[in-house]
């Protein structure tokens, strides 16, 4: 086998009003055909703007410097635009973190796909047009003869991103880059999405680059590894023996980010008895209203939750499952349709407008993108001035002080104050987002999604540092997250939401082993593993699955029921699931009881360990 990728030397500067800086440290390495390499470190560390120059393209305000990148016959950094022009999408070709931004919403799928391959004249229109359909079916897309016809906005995260795949591979590159294609995925969805990933890279023997943070999804794809950290390369290798026995500490400290619940020290029971929050009965949605006022479409079911003073809770869920809705609900940004909401002892309106001053500065929210939560324009201490001057009066010398004060809370440095969020790393925004927050003096913080768009050492550190200030503060926290080893590694006791019901309640003990709700047993079972071959024998599907919010066409039974690998028929498909307590001492809401399930998920967990004992 030859080399047909060779990357030596590689230097890309930043040019900015102070000179330039150097931001890829002299990088090496290289491919073989139908390898797969992954180029891995947290953000900043170089990995997509090395990714980006295996096209010969640098973002705005960078320069590829000095170095070769070579991929097949073709010196990337030694061919004029127009050359690089008729490469791109044709050799060599690209799939972004986001499908959705990378697609027209006035145009079809298949047009869309066939596109880049017309205009380098790699086919008549028919015969692309197959190529397309034939992809869609190896990528186990859903109907591929007629899912080209429709919009982006008329399929799922999941399938769009198998479609930009499509759109990548139409033209048999000799490269794929692949650039975090799974990280704005739920876990479940990212296994589909893996899956047929790999599966298609390997049958069409494609040579593929593979960027991301995550140590575990990449075990799934890659031949070899690259671990970057501020331009350089600290370790490279193949797999196994990265993933067995790391070298370099840097990598060490990457392995360990990578499981959350064992990286990060458990609660201190601070939590009081007291109750902080009460929903009871809770309905919500959108759209709207019949004349019972009803909304058109129902999000949230039936929902009872407590969150005591000090205590975290935890809810997890895939994408619609109704975990952001809660979170709006709690805030006063959405009205709830039916049900009550107490705090403190006290009635708490369903919308803004019926609370309190001091009700409304007592629950806070830190959203989930730092990036569309800060004003770009707003320097940090403008951000954190504005809940100070509104809350307390501040001004003057008290008021920066106060500032300051927070920062220090969130371990910024006081140096930051008079930057714009422009200027800050992505950890960094996320900290000021929860400094912000902090800064009401609240007793209860909604945190919605708020380490799914950081890597995993900058997550780690978040979860690290609300694990601390929940400590000094004695603050509560409703932690909403898709990911359930992020909430075991922060909350008390977790709360399972599937298509707005809650399916499982316990405390974090209660997650630690089966049994479970078997929707949750899905979720545990589609969280990655540290080792090569997980994908492929995690046992998390049975059979082509219909996404989350499929219910069944009785809307009294289970919601779930169409998705779940034990149902009963005659049982399931008839009656009305009930509440029940399990060993382990959670409640779900299942036909089934702790013996049966049991049952069912330790031969899940012995199929899967048995592969590679």
């Amino acid at each position: 086998m030859s080399q047909l990728i060779r990357v030596e030397d590689l230097r890309v500067v930043a040019c900015g009003e102070r000179g330039e800086s150097e931001i890829v440290k002299g990088v090496s390495f290289a491919l073989e055909k139908g390898e797969v390499l992954a180029l891995i470190g947290e953000s900043g560390s170089g990995k997509t703007t090395i990714a980006l120059a295996l096209l010969g393209y640098a973002r705005r305000g960078c320069r590829l410097s000095g170095g070769v990148v070579q991929v097949g016959e073709h010196d990337m950094l030694a061919l004029s635009e127009k050359e690089l022009q008729k490469l791109r999408g044709n050799r060599v070709s690209y799939i972004a973190q986001s499908a959705a931004a990378a697609f027209n919403p006035a145009k079809r799928l298949l047009d869309q796909v066939v596109e880049g391959a017309l205009i380098h004249g790699l086919g008549t229109r028919a015969v692309l047009e197959a190529k397309a359909i034939a992809l869609f079916r190896d990528l186990a897309l859903p109907n591929p003869e007629r899912i080209g016809q429709r919009y982006p906005h008329q399929v799922s995260g999941g399938q769009l991103q198998r479609v930009m795949a499509a759109m990548a591979l139409i033209s048999d590159p000799l490269l794929v880059v692949l650039d975090e294609p799974t990280t704005a995925l739920d876990v479940t969805t990212q296994i589909d999405v893996l899956r047929a990933f790999k599966r298609v890279v390997r049958e069409r023997g494609a040579t593929a680059v593979y960027v991301s943070h995550d140590l575990a999804v990449v075990a799934q794809m890659a031949d070899q590894i690259v671990v970057l950290n501020g331009g350089r390369i600290f370790e490279q290798s193949a797999t196994a023996p990265l993933l067995k026995g790391p070298a370099h500490e840097y990598t060490r400290s990457l392995l360990a980010a990578a499981r959350p619940d064992t990286s990060i020290r458990p609660p201190c029971g601070i939590a009081e008895e007291q109750p902080l929050l009460t929903i009871k009965g809770l309905t919500a949605g959108y759209g709207n209203k019949n004349t019972h006022g009803m909304p058109a479409i129902r999000v949230l079911e039936d929902i009872d939750l407590t969150v005591r003073r000090g205590q975290a809770i935890g809810v997890i869920g895939e994408s619609g499952s109704g975990k952001s809705t809660l979170a709006r609900v709690v805030a006063g940004l959405l009205c709830p349709a039916l049900g009550g909401l107490t705090f403190d002892g006290q009635p708490l309106g369903g919308c803004l407008s019926e609370r309190t001053d001091e009700q409304f500065r007592r629950i806070q929210m830190v959203f989930q993108n730092a990036d569309t939560a800060l004003n770009p324009m707003h320097s940090v201490s403008t951000i954190l001035g504005r809940p100070l001057k509104m809350y307390f009066g501040l001004k003057g010398a008290a008021l920066h002080e106060r500032i300051g004060e927070l920062l220090d809370l969130v371990r910024l440095p006081r140096t930051l104050a008079e930057r714009r969020p422009n200027e800050l790393s992505g950890g960094q925004k996320q900290r000021v987002n929860l400094a912000r927050a902090l800064a009401a003096k609240p007793d209860l913080i909604l945190c919605d999604e708020v380490t799914s768009a950081l890597d995993t050492v900058v997550g780690a550190a978040i979860l690290e540092l609300l694990r601390d200030l929940r400590q000094e503060l004695g603050v509560s926290y409703l932690f909403i997250s898709h990911d359930i080893s992020t909430v075991r590694a922060l909350c008390d006791d977790i709360v399972v939401m599937y298509s707005g019901h809650k399916v499982q309640a316990g405390t974090r003990q209660a997650f630690a082993q089966p049994p479970f709700h078997p929707y949750t047993d899905l979720l545990i079972h589609s969280v990655p593993e540290l080792r090569q071959g997980w994908l492929e024998n995690c046992g998390t599907t049975c059979g082509e699955l219909p996404p989350v919010g499929a219910r069944s066409d009785e809307p009294e039974l289970c919601t779930f029921l169409d998705r779940c690998p034990v149902r009963v028929d005659g049982l399931c498909n008839r009656s009305a699931p009930v509440r029940r307590n399990i060993d382990g001492g959670s409640e779900i809401l299942c036909h089934h009881d702790s013996v049966e399930l049991l049952k069912t998920q330790r031969d899940v967990i012995n199929l899967s360990q048995g592969a590679y004992a």
